[in-house]
């Protein structure tokens, strides 16, 4: 059978490889140009855009913008006649943190919390050393329901596995003692950065802590009324135990408010399969404006993603024309461009929990975010972009990709990032991955992580309109062969 399975597939790429080009995909396609990309990206990421941040003014006028684009086009605007699909989100205040070792009350200076939550009130815990958090360490060690310092490496605080593990035991609080000041430093200088302003879909209920507490190791050893040598000793001597417990009393205060921004969708119905759904999705929101540093302080982020949004609206103003000379697309497609990426993947989320198409007659997204530039490694090499994910769910969606690209566009298909263990782990980094958690086949288009990302200095006279123009019409091409085939997609893979 896989045999049988793999001939099929063989004879389905050469059909589309070596078959003729589709006269009418071609004329559509030519109405993508380079200088109708410049003319939207020159406005997407202007410096009147203010960098598009979430819930902020400039990401409300582009919305505003492509909301127009898509009118003016003669999409529906398919949520109760509107473009706009509200997404409710939630933001916390830095928190204020105390925090006392047994009477002991301990100062700024002497910890930094790393994560979120609101308290009811003071907490009391009993607080037990576990070294390094090794098997070993918690072998005899009972942490359900307490606070438990452990020794870090700094550059492991995030995602640690350790931390993972004390929770996964029933460990309520954690702190994490690091040696070097230095090391202290920098974390609580990330600390300052990033807490606080942090966007969720839920709302932060109180008495919960999510988050680690860190501690420089002067403070640790204060906590146990002892030193960071005989701590650090009996770490090194696996005798943890012998450390007495102590206790510790804190509390976590934020004020939470609700922030209010938008996905921005355009539909356009189909013919004889129009209940099923093609969906090309970008995110048009950005970071905003840096508080720190001098000069130009503006994130316009052109290529990211405003390429990819200027892209959605190229590839949409290309089906409209082929609708209104009667050749429109058998299934409907859906043209959206989401909020919150940088912040979570917010808006595809809520979208893929409050669809406006069922999401099992949702056929594929197509996900562009970045397609305007180019990285390092490809610097001097032939016109080329990222296929990401393209294989995970449908070996089908991976064939039609490649031969419709070597029919039409013949691009270079750079699958680095789509290896399962590449550790930029990049296939769940971008809004595709939220249609990809629903067992939908995606598809991501990406150009690469060059020096301007995240940075002011992400303008549009960097952009290469013409790979820009070349990327946006593979992109379409891939979307007109899934929206005019006879059969849809096959799920093949989980």
């Amino acid at each position: 059978m896989k045999r049988i399975i793999i001939l099929i597939n063989a004879l389905f790429l050469c059909t589309i490889s070596f078959g003729q080009q589709n006269p009418d995909a071609l004329k559509y396609a030519a109405t993508i140009t380079e200088a109708d990309l410049k003319e939207n990206l020159t406005i997407i990421a202007s410096d009147a855009m203010e960098g598009r941040e979430t819930g902020k003014r400039g990401q409300k006028m582009a919305a505003a913008f492509i909301a127009a684009y898509f009118e003016d086009l003669g999409l529906k605007g398919p949520v109760s006649g509107s473009y706009y699909q509200p997404v409710p989100l939630f933001t916390t205040s830095a928190p204020v943190v105390s925090l006392k070792a047994g009477a002991t009350e301990l100062t700024g200076d002497d910890f930094v919390f790393l994560g979120s939550g609101q308290t009811a009130g003071e907490v009391t815990l009993p607080l037990v050393f576990a070294g390094k958090g090794s098997d070993a360490d918690l072998e005899k060690l009972d942490v359900n329901g307490k606070a438990v310092l452990v020794f870090l490496e700094v550059s492991s605080i995030m995602n640690n596995p350790v931390l993972t593990k004390l929770r996964e035991k029933g460990a309520k609080l954690i702190l994490g003692a690091v040696e070097k000041k230095e090391d202290y430093t920098r974390v609580s200088g990330m600390a300052r950065r990033f807490m606080g302003g942090r966007l969720s879909l839920k709302k932060p209920e109180g008495g919960n802590i999510s988050g680690s507490i860190v501690v420089t190791s002067e403070t640790a050893g204060k906590i146990f009324n002892t030193t960071y040598d005989k701590l650090n000793k009996a770490a090194a001597d696996k005798k943890v135990s012998k450390i007495k417990p102590a206790s510790i009393t804190y509390s976590v205060a934020q004020t939470v408010s609700e922030v209010r921004s938008e996905n921005i969708l355009g539909f356009l119905e189909g013919t004889d399969k129009k209940d099923e759904v093609v969906v090309v999705t970008a995110h048009y929101d950005h970071i905003g404006i840096s508080t720190r540093g001098e000069g130009d302080k503006i994130n316009n982020g052109a290529d990211d993603d405003g390429s990819g949004t200027v892209g959605v609206l190229a590839i949409a103003k290309a089906f409209v024309q082929a609708k209104k000379e009667g050749k429109g697309p058998r299934r409907s497609i859906l043209f959206m461009t989401v909020t919150g990426e940088e912040k979570g993947l917010l808006g595809s989320e809520y979208y893929s929990e409050h669809p406006i198409f069922p999401l099992d007659k949702t056929v594929v997204d197509l996900n562009i975010d970045m397609i305007g530039r180019r990285d390092p490694a490809h610097k001097d090499s032939a016109p080329y972009v990222y296929v990401i994910g393209s294989d995970r769910l449908s070996s089908e969606l991976h064939t039609l990709s490649e031969a419709t690209n070597k029919t039409y566009s013949n691009l270079a298909f750079d699958y680095l990032y789509n290896a399962e263990d590449h550790p930029d782990r990049i296939y769940y980094r971008s809004d595709h991955w939220n249609f990809a958690k629903k067992n939908i086949p995606i598809i991501f288009y990406f150009d690469g992580v060059h020096e301007d990302y995240h940075r002011p200095s992400d303008e549009v006279d960097k952009i290469e309109f013409d790979l820009l123009a070349l990327r946006t019409k593979n992109v379409f091409h891939t979307a007109w062969e899934i929206a005019n085939r006879e059969n849809r997609l096959v799920v093949d893979k989980k």
